[in-house]
């Protein structure tokens, strides 16, 4: 039934399918710009420089004439290199400090003699084999600049969090077009830009704003799709958005193992959505926004455009759609005089009873959980042994059938009977990977395969259970609270990934920790598969089977013929994001 929604949507709405794919091909560069960091920011093994011309060099039984020749023998940072300079001088060089020893009669790797200790102030020297250049070794984020390095991630997720807030009211104000055209040219200057950042501070900021365009493209393009997209494949259309971030993670892991230069490379990453910013300002304004501005006549030539396109003989008037929208409303009015001022709701109405806070406060856990263990096992695979670009682009890769699972088993089995097991099932997997012995490289990173695509099943499931559980009057507040606590997961997932330092299964424990909770505590939340849309937080409580409900009236909802025809064109705006 999925497949033939597809070739339906595919077959009969042409011009939906053009605009479709035109602009998910942009969120690529959203899973580009989102993962890049995994390789313009790591960190080669390094050593102290020195304060002279070597002549030469020792690393336990290997002798070499530089230093280059030594770094295939490194293996752990607690090793050290001893270098003999052209004046006699012999040093020891560890990562963050280096000892001149004062007898200087006979090179030897172990000594016990005096030596003086000093500061790294003749700056770091590199092993230059994997990569040529990254931002630490540019700007020598290492030893007491080390902390620098490891905010790149997190400030461009907290550009993301601010991004997404900040475009997606301005393309509620200013239309969907204009933010999707900014944005795009956003994302491909400010890509470009990086690379020509002369230092630590400006490559933060202009990352940032890169974040910034970034989130808010993916956050606008999510409902420019679904309000162009017919009902019949708004599941798959809306899902499969995310299947073309993975495709942006792909491309990274190719462009990483081609270019080892972090400019050329980040260059490289910005020019690959070049075609999208060139066309983008052909894109059209949805109809649904243009309708709720009441710029009835463009809405009418885009819906023309549409049916041109289309084939269809006899387009939707406008006019007849805004007059049988008037007489729905005003029946409605005279069924109940109370309802003529519309409440406005707020945060507290997602806990005005135990049934709807305990559903809130699971939700909530659902969005960080998804976007913490999405995050944790995306950065973490270039540190999980073998091809590290192999194991991102395979990450990337288990997201492509993982959202076709998605679909087909949350409209067969239910959206809680798919997620809880998802859910449970990453949470094994944590657990499993804790006792595959390190050794055995091939086998973790099946398994970390395994956990992100089970987490990914729940983490794309959970954008459109949050909008099913929830009324008409407070859906897109739960689903846009919802959305923050998956950034809030999304800054706190680097953090976590540091964490590897302390104990190397400890992010895996609290991912796997946090996915179990969660799987535990959505058994409680009830089924939507197949029930009707809810209105007020009364029907919204009694769906739970708690007959304790919010006392307050709510304005009636639209129904009859103009439901059906403003759902041709549009659907209840909700913010999603990575």
């Amino acid at each position: 039934e999925g497949f033939s929604s597809v070739k339906y949507f595919l077959s009969l709405y042409r011009f939906q399918a053009c605009v479709y794919f035109a602009s998910v091909f942009q969120a690529m560069s959203c899973g580009i710009h989102y993962l890049a960091s995994v390789f313009m920011a790591v960190t080669p093994n390094f050593v102290c420089g020195f304060p002279g011309n070597v002549s030469s060099v020792l690393f336990h039984n290997s002798s070499a004439s530089s230093i280059e020749d030594i770094w295939t023998l490194w293996t752990s940072p607690e090793n050290y290199i001893v270098v003999q300079l052209e004046n006699g001088e012999i040093w020891e060089l560890d990562q963050c400090s280096r000892s001149k020893r004062e007898a200087t009669l006979d090179l030897a790797y172990e000594y016990k003699g005096n030596k003086s200790v000093f500061p790294c102030s003749d700056g770091f020297l590199y092993d230059d084999t994997k990569w040529k250049s990254t931002v630490v070794t540019q700007w020598d984020l290492v030893c007491d600049r080390e902390w620098l390095a490891k905010l790149i991630q997190p400030t461009f997720m907290l550009g993301v969090l601010i991004g997404a807030v900040i475009f997606g009211d301005i393309a509620d104000r200013l239309g969907r077009q204009r933010v999707i055209w900014f944005t795009s040219a956003g994302q491909f200057v400010f890509g470009v830009a990086v690379a020509f950042t002369f230092d630590y501070y400006s490559f933060v900021i202009v990352r940032f704003l890169l974040a910034m365009v970034s989130s808010g493209y993916l956050v606008v393009a999510f409902v420019y799709v679904t309000e162009f997209v017919g009902i019949k494949a708004r599941t798959w259309a809306s899902m499969h958005v995310h299947a073309f971030f993975a495709m942006g993670i792909m491309i990274v892991a190719l462009v990483g193992f081609l270019v080892r230069t972090w400019w050329v490379y980040q260059i490289f990453l910005s020019i690959a959505t070049l075609p999208f910013v060139l066309c983008c300002w052909m894109l059209p304004e949805t109809p649904f926004w243009l309708l709720s501005e009441e710029r009835y006549e463009d809405a009418q030539k885009v819906i023309d455009t549409m049916a041109r396109w289309n084939k269809v003989s006899n387009p939707c008037k406008v006019s007849e759609l805004c007059s049988v929208q008037q007489d729905d409303l005003a029946s409605g009015r005279m069924g109940d005089d109370d309802t003529s001022s519309t409440k406005k709701h707020n945060i507290l109405d997602l806990f005005c009873n135990w049934q709807i806070a305990r559903r809130t406060i699971t939700v909530w856990l659902i969005w960080f959980t998804g976007s913490l263990g999405y995050y944790v096992f995306s950065l973490s695979s270039v540190s999980l042994g073998g091809n590290e670009y192999l194991n991102l682009f395979l990450i990337g890769a288990v997201e492509l059938p993982c959202y076709i699972i998605a679909c087909v088993a949350m409209d067969k089995l239910g959206r809680r009977n798919t997620l809880i097991p998802f859910l449970i099932l990453s949470a094994l997997i944590c657990v499993l990977i804790m006792f595959i012995p390190q050794d055995f490289n091939i086998l973790i990173i099946l398994a970390n395969m395994a956990g992100k695509f089970s987490i990914g099943v729940a983490f794309g499931l959970i954008y459109l259970y949050t909008a099913e559980l929830y009324p008409t009057i407070v859906r897109s507040l739960a689903v846009g609270t919802g959305s923050m606590m998956c950034r809030v997961g999304s800054v706190v997932a680097p953090f976590c990934v540091y964490l590897r330092s302390v104990w190397i299964y400890m992010p895996l424990l609290l991912v796997g920790i946090m996915a179990l909770l969660s799987g535990i505590l959505t058994i409680m939340l009830p089924e939507t598969l197949g029930k009707p849309l809810t209105n007020t937080l009364v029907e919204a409580t009694e769906m739970g089977r708690n007959k304790k409900s919010c006392s307050e009236k709510t304005p009636p909802a639209h129904s009859g013929a103009a439901l059906e025809k403003i759902e041709m064109f549009g659907q209840e705006r909700v913010s999603t994001d990575k």
